[in-house]
């Protein structure tokens, strides 16, 4: 292997697979390394592939901003990086920490745990929805299920609209997927969708105010200031992608590697106390974020690599979750790893994720249900994945178990 022979710029490339052997060729060549990209500013932007790198990149926002050109790999134009700036995951202290505040607001550990009751519920009603066909796709059917329905009851959203809300966010996310974009114009229309109505359902919330996340930031205030519509619609949007696709290919991409490691599905079978580091272990292997990027704000130096101004810079926590040097074999999916200091939430410091205790409190519930209900389900066809090198998606995992009565909640 070479390093010319590496391209983490076509989605193509994760299709079948994370590229986890280019990771770790760069981790041991070249943890800073200039990637070629005609479209990128100076040609090219620096690939950092190391644990402590990325960590460092994450955290200090004085050296490598969110807000000068965004944090997503894109490139965007100044109308385009104006609104996009408005959104939390795009800016840095001191602006994003007033954000943060106001938005912490609708996510208090109490509101949290008062969804747990909730959440067993929701589970075991999406199991309820297959448990006499004896087999489903546990996308769709089920690990789709459940961020959808703890995200719509968070936001207020009606039951009846969250399939239109799923449908906007997958046409977002799976922008290069044939199976998600029906036209070139579909990611920005379904976002223009989303906008027109979280309008809508701020509206609703003004006149009904109720317990749920939009209607504490319509009235929340930090030092006298309130976000406007504009704001709250992307954070609207923030939150069904960040609330919703994240979890979901987390749980599907777990359960691919269960299928993959069918020892530490029995494992967790045997032993449901597991189920905390279980969690942290799928997390770690699956890594739904696999990255993203910040601009230099100044000359500076990361890994021994002289970096200008201006740079773009992509740090990759999919390599990080499997660096040799902050993981004792970490190509084992081991569900009692202990240290796990994994990165799937970011590496600390301002961007550490908003829901990280709620998504864990999900994936720990559904997997106990399944455990529960269908222990014996098992892969029945070909799992398809989601072309992206941004979301480390799962589109389709057929499966099959022992059909069973459903509960009846």
């Amino acid at each position: 292997m070479q390093l010319e022979d590496i391209d983490l710029t076509d989605s193509r490339n994760f299709v079948d697979h994370v590229p986890h052997e280019w990771f770790e060729y760069l981790r041991e060549h070249a943890p800073v390394y200039w990637h070629p990209m005609d479209t990128a500013p100076r040609g090219g932007f620096w690939c950092v592939t190391d644990y402590d790198d990325c960590v460092t990149v994450n955290r200090d926002y004085d050296r490598f901003s969110s807000n000068k050109l965004g944090s997503l790999f894109q490139d965007m134009d100044e109308a385009n990086l104006e609104q996009q700036r408005l959104m939390m995951l795009n800016m840095d202290p001191p602006m994003h920490t007033r954000y943060r505040r106001l938005v912490n607001k609708g996510f208090t550990p109490k509101m949290v745990r008062d969804l747990h009751e909730k959440i067993v519920g929701f589970a075991d009603d999406i199991i309820d929805s297959v448990s006499e066909k004896g087999s489903c796709d546990f996308v769709e059917e089920i690990s789709a299920e459940l961020p959808l329905l703890v995200i719509a009851e968070m936001l207020g959203i009606p039951h009846e609209d969250r399939r239109m809300v799923f449908d906007w966010s997958n046409q977002m996310i799976g922008s290069e997927d044939p199976e998600y974009q029906i036209a070139p114009e579909a990611a920005g229309e379904a976002a223009m969708g989303v906008y027109a109505y979280a309008d809508e359902l701020s509206n609703r919330k003004r006149e009904n105010p109720a317990d749920d996340v939009i209607s504490v930031l319509l009235g929340a205030e930090v030092e006298g200031e309130k976000l406007d519509q504009l704001e709250i619609d992307l954070f609207f949007l923030l939150l069904i992608v960040a609330g919703n696709e994240t979890t979901r290919n987390l749980m599907s991409g777990a359960m691919a590697a269960f299928f993959e490691h069918p020892d530490q599905w029995q494992k967790l079978l045997a032993d449901r106390s597991l189920l905390p580091s279980a969690t942290e272990e799928m997390l770690r292997w699956v890594t739904p974020v696999m990255h993203f990027r910040r601009t230099a704000v100044n000359d500076t130096t990361l890994g021994g690599q002289r970096i200008q101004a201006g740079d773009k810079v992509v740090f990759w926590h999919a390599s990080a979750n499997r660096d040799e040097k902050a993981f004792d074999d970490p190509g084992t999916f081991d569900i009692t790893r202990s240290p796990n200091t994994h990165i799937a939430f970011g590496g600390g410091g301002p961007h550490f994720c908003l829901g990280a205790n709620l998504a864990r409190m999900e994936i720990q519930v559904m997997f106990d249900r399944v455990l529960e209900r269908v222990p014996d389900i098992h892969l029945d066809g070909k799992v398809q994945r989601l072309q992206s090198n941004f979301i480390n998606g799962t589109k389709h995992i057929p499966v099959a178990f022992a059909p069973s009565a459903p509960l009846g909640r």
